[in-house]
């Protein structure tokens, strides 16, 4: 039985009313006797959540309070406990993160979503990108480049007009941030089994930051990043707007934009 729930909240009024609703529907436990974790809030806060509570390896149920909440489950209070149990399991992998400054630091975080290689100052980066000792492209000129997880191939990654990726697909995305040179390359889509290196290839006067989700490190000058088969979210979704849904409702929109 789900009945031994763990709940973390957000701070916003929407969040803390269905709190105060949740709280007459569901037995509340801490998080060490619980079988299973419930998180009110937007997208920032449950990727949040994820990386900070994922070392419990209990599935998370999120409920959304933000704006568009693509991760998230629409809260009926009607209808809650019947979704809730009903509810269906999907695991996805993040990508870990890699990254050496120009001072030698080393930084390492892992991105539910995607790795952005931002350039970080009125520059336009200047970088290489290889993936298992092979080029993708040796010289990219541009605002900077995405990779992708299928999870997160319709956030950042679709505004960037990068391709939406099926969650069982194993792929990853490599997605351009308004290229110059070469300006009509659009990216790639690659193995999730391959290790992507980006080298920063003018670091003293073009530095870029590598921002793993909402975790930022400065002055890159290596970064690798792979998928991290070793941590498996468990993320839980009610049966009629499953996470597969949602994005086969976004490659469908995306389809009749570009008909």
């Amino acid at each position: 039985m789900r009945d031994r729930i763990y709940l973390v909240s957000d701070k916003t009024k929407v969040s803390l009313k269905i709190k105060s609703l949740l709280i007459k529907k569901i037995n509340i436990t801490t998080l060490k006797k619980s079988n299973i974790i419930i998180v009110l809030g937007g997208d920032g806060f449950m990727l949040q959540t994820l990386k900070r509570l994922y070392q419990f390896k209990k599935p998370f149920y999120g409920i959304n309070s933000g704006n568009y909440g693509f991760l998230m489950n629409k809260f009926s209070n009607k209808n809650f406990l019947k979704n809730f149990k009903t509810s269906t399991s999907i695991k996805i992998y993040p990508l870990q993160m890699t990254v050496a400054t120009k001072s030698k630091l080393v930084k390492k975080s892992i991105a539910i979503n995607e790795v952005s290689i931002l350039r970080q100052s009125k520059q336009a980066s200047s970088i290489s990108i290889t993936t298992n000792k092979k080029n993708i492209i040796k010289k990219l000129i541009s605002d900077g480049v995405l990779v992708s997880t299928p999870a997160g191939s319709t956030a950042y990654n679709l505004s960037a007009h990068g391709p939406i990726l099926d969650l069982d697909s194993k792929k990853l995305a490599i997605t351009p941030i308004s290229p110059f040179r070469p300006r009509r390359w659009r990216g790639t889509i690659v193995s999730d089994k391959f290790r992507i290196i980006i080298k920063n290839l003018d670091p003293n006067k073009r530095p870029i930051s590598a921002v793993a989700d909402n975790f930022e490190v400065r002055n890159a000058k290596k970064i690798i990043i792979q998928v991290n088969k070793k941590i498996i979210f468990n993320l839980l979704y009610d049966k009629k707007n499953s996470l597969y849904k949602k994005i086969k409702i976004e490659q469908t929109r995306k389809e009749t934009l570009n008909t």
